[in-house]
């Protein structure tokens, strides 16, 4: 998503991303690597649990939950991984973001 930061934008997006780090590790991390979009850091998993995202130790910490929300604040798309590496490809969510934007 930060590769495509731009293209979100574009097509009326916003992104927010939200990570397990303590806020000084979130902030650190979020500097080092240039993210362009908003973070939020959440090491009590509290917005993880409100959207279901699983936490797996076994698996390196929390599943990838990737999810596509409305103006009116509903979930449109959600993408539970069931790896690390299951995301779905950018154009699928900006897919997505144009349907909702030609239905809205």
């Amino acid at each position: 998503m930060r590769d495509d930061h731009q293209a979100f934008v574009d097509h009326g997006a916003e992104i927010l991303a939200v990570g397990p780090d303590k806020p000084p590790q979130f902030v650190r991390y979020w500097a080092n690597e240039k993210i362009p979009y908003t973070g939020l850091p959440d090491p009590d998993h509290k917005v993880a649990r409100k959207y279901r995202q699983e936490v797996n130790i076994f698996k390196l910490g929390r599943m990838p939950l990737v999810c596509v929300v409305d103006k009116e604040g509903r979930i449109r798309y959600a993408h539970f991984g069931a790896s690390m590496s299951d995301i779905p490809d950018n154009e699928v969510l900006l897919g997505v973001i144009d349907q909702l934007n030609i239905t809205s």
